[in-house]
């Protein structure tokens, strides 16, 4: 490959790990929704449904998206990462959908885990 094609604007290969890691955070942000929109009484539930997501949606790209605003060490992103996870399961189980709830935890968390493997191992 020349180098000419490798400075054409083509970025790295987008892996099936990639994708469950897109699709998790989906999950937690639109839990996250559903929570705000459910859980209050009107005009609340406009704020917080939109505001929810919002908000874990800034903290993902100030710390955790690819071009993070703010670097932290692996392990306070890991932290930060989980705590958008355990916000989206606590959301879940506070409309009593706790089995939903527990789902989309396990599955964060799963592909969370591979993530850490694969990036580690890098």
């Amino acid at each position: 490959m020349s180098s000419e094609t490798s400075r054409a604007g083509v970025g790295p290969r987008v892996t099936v790990l990639d994708v469950l890691r897109l699709v998790s955070e989906l999950l937690a942000f639109g839990a996250l929704a559903v929570w705000g929109f459910l859980a209050w009484p009107v005009p609340w539930n406009i704020v917080a449904g939109i505001g929810a997501p919002v908000a874990a949606i800034l903290v993902w790209a100030l710390f955790l998206s690819p071009k993070a605003v703010i670097r932290l060490p692996r392990f306070v992103r890991l932290v930060v990462e989980l705590l958008v996870f355990v916000s989206a399961t606590l959301a879940l189980w506070a409309l009593d959908l706790a089995w939903a709830g527990i789902a989309v935890g396990l599955f964060c968390i799963v592909v969370g885990v591979f993530v850490l493997r694969r990036d580690t191992a890098r």
